[in-house]
């Protein structure tokens, strides 16, 4: 560390921290970053949504802003802050393009929009609002481009302490005025002072089971994995414990990916995953809306619907986790493609997989023994640790009404609907991912955090999962990419108004 005071020190470097640096050394401020790991560019994610980007006009893309934020708030059923969904969609375009001009385009990479967001039902509303981090040759993302933000925000002036760990804020008269951190490989603490503004980019608390377990009992349950390793809550506890008032309902991104072995207890399951981008127990195959039955062999929902629905509808089941079926013909090309899913589920980039990356995670998972194959119903129940009539019955009343083109119990759209009637069968416990939580400070449209009073706490802002009033309950995925920008954006804006 250069000195020992700033005008802004930012409180982790990743998405919304990297954006922040850059936007305040733009203004010319002297910008300090500490965080707690020694790197963060691998966590930037390439889904990023906007509303007007350079690339969505390319691309003829047109997303009305009313229509969106208005279908944010109705999605949060009114939990939301609608000045921040304004001004997220006011400046998410600035933000993509900015990224587009200024980091990806001087190596090679490039924005391209999404162009189409299918959808047949008002439950499964979408909207194409994702620009993609795409690599020079057109095939994938620009994975770690993140590195790219972080060496801008360096070029522009930025000093990043890296293994450098938030202990407490200071505050003087009223106001933040800098931080108390350890140096996390020799423990010694001090403090470092900042002249405009400290601004917390820490992410949410994921990792920290007794800050989930006070603030969202039910995830602890419903969710069996989470990939949020750095989320340990400390932002989030620093600020609080000088006044800030923090969203007081939770609110995660949650993917029905976590695939756990046969008798799992989901609430004693709760694996924190230290091995990116090797998870444990990932079947990206769970977020297609395959037949879906609860640990009785039941079938209990519409699988056509956002990804979190499919864990929230399980919290009414016994044993809060479900189980997917399929058959051989139902993981092909042809009808995975059928399923017309969105953002990183699509079959193919802008997808994580192709349909043979798909079917050879299903074989990696089969001999781990998260996922189970028979050749008869009856086999795959035993496996599954089922009721054989159970299973057997649903998976009948399912090809009845497949045959029939419709969904007369739940609703399903007709082009999702499947046989599950040649084997071999395929079935798998599945629980929830959890990326991220969401519930976060509550903070003005100018990123300035605010006490319970709703008063400015002055010198103190957030940005990014820590910050909140953004969203509520279930993560909207058929927005793709929301998270990411909201973090990108926001930081951007916190850098901006800090260093005002």
């Amino acid at each position: 560390m250069k000195a020992n005071e700033y005008d802004v020190i930012i409180v982790g470097a990743s998405n919304a921290g990297g954006m922040a640096a850059a936007a305040a050394s733009e203004n010319g401020d002297s910008v300090l970053v500490i965080d707690k790991s020694g790197s963060a560019g691998y966590l930037y994610r390439d889904t990023i949504a906007s509303t007007h980007s350079k690339a969505q006009k390319a691309a003829h893309v047109e997303i009305d802003k009313n229509e969106l934020v208005n279908f944010l708030s109705t999605f949060a059923q009114g939990n939301v802050d609608e000045t921040l969904l304004n001004e997220w969609a006011d400046h998410s375009s600035e933000t993509v393009d900015w990224l587009d001009d200024e980091v990806l385009r001087p190596h090679g990479a490039y924005m391209q929009a999404t162009k189409d967001a299918y959808y047949e039902s008002d439950r499964n509303r979408a909207f194409p609002s994702g620009n993609e981090v795409t690599a020079a040759d057109g095939k994938y993302w620009e994975m770690g481009y993140g590195n790219w933000v972080i060496e801008k925000a360096e070029e522009l002036g930025a000093e990043f302490s890296w293994r450098t760990k938030l202990e407490k804020l200071v505050v003087t008269d009223g106001r933040v005025t800098g931080v108390m951190v350890k140096d996390v490989q020799t423990n010694r603490v001090y403090q470092v002072s900042a002249k405009k503004g400290v601004i917390l980019c820490t992410g949410g608390y994921g990792s920290n089971e007794a800050l989930m377990q006070e603030w969202n009992p039910l995830g602890l349950k419903t969710n069996v994995y989470t990939d949020s390793q750095r989320d340990d809550g400390s932002g989030l506890v620093a600020a609080m414990e000088i006044g800030a008032a923090k969203d007081e309902q939770p609110a995660s991104i949650v993917f029905n990916r976590g695939a756990v072995p046969v008798g799992t207890n989901a609430k004693d399951f709760y694996e924190v995953d230290l091995t990116p981008p090797n998870d444990p127990g990932y079947l990206w195959l769970g977020s297609y809306p395959m037949l879906k039955v609860n640990l009785q062999g039941k079938r209990f929902f519409n699988e056509s619907a956002p990804y979190q629905f499919q864990m929230n509808a399980a919290s009414k089941q016994p044993g809060y986790l479900s189980a997917m079926i399929w058959t051989e013909s139902t993981m092909t090309d042809d009808y995975l493609k059928q399923y017309h899913t969105l953002g990183c589920s699509r079959l193919g980039f802008p997808g994580i997989f192709t349909g043979d990356e798909a079917r050879k995670e299903v074989s990696d998972r089969l001999e781990e023994g998260l996922v189970q194959k028979a050749d008869t119903i009856e086999e795959l129940a035993a496996k599954l640790n089922m009721p054989v009539d159970n299973l057997s019955e649903s998976i009948q009343r399912y090809n009845e009404m497949v045959a029939s083109q419709k969904d007369s119990d739940f609703g399903k759209e007709t082009y999702r609907l499947e046989l599950v009637s040649e084997a071999p069968y395929y079935g798998a416990i599945v629980g929830g991912r959890l990326l991220a939580t969401l519930d976060g400070l509550r903070v003005n449209t100018h990123m300035q955090v605010t006490n319970k009073q709703g008063n400015v706490i002055k010198g103190l802002y957030a940005a990014g999962n820590c910050s909140g009033g953004f969203f509520w309950g279930s993560y909207p995925d058929h927005v793709p990419g929301l998270t990411a920008s909201h973090a990108l954006t926001f930081g951007r804006l916190a850098g901006q108004f800090a260093g005002e």
